[in-house]
């Protein structure tokens, strides 16, 4: 049965899937355009496996979709609104001062 995740938990998810870089990064290349894993892999220089591990945990966050294409299986984000998301995360972080990090970074785990 499918459900309305809340406000919380949609922000959750999507927090989850960008605190690893790898998984960030696939991101990134789908916001350019739909990829097969293998394809993936070699673009990002990471192994087919630990790809497989990232693209599974996208999907149970819901970011990404596959697409069947005869014997291979394509992914893509799930929304194209979250590509404009992506952008506009990446172009609010760049004005923050690199050199700068959370008051509260070791006790609390942010930034």
């Amino acid at each position: 049965m499918l459900t309305v995740a809340s406000d919380i938990d949609v922000l959750v998810r999507f927090g989850r899937a960008l605190a690893d870089p790898i998984r960030c990064r696939i991101l990134l290349a789908l916001r350019r355009a739909p990829a097969y894993p293998a394809d993936l892999a070699d673009a990002l220089g990471v192994s087919r496996t630990r790809l497989s591990n990232h693209l599974a945990c996208l999907r149970d966050c819901g970011l990404v979709v596959t697409v069947p294409d005869g014997r291979r299986t394509r992914y893509e984000l799930a929304d194209e609104r979250l590509g404009h998301a992506l952008d506009d995360l990446r172009t609010a972080v760049v004005a923050v001062e690199t050199d700068r990090t959370c008051v509260e970074a070791d006790d609390k785990g942010c930034c």
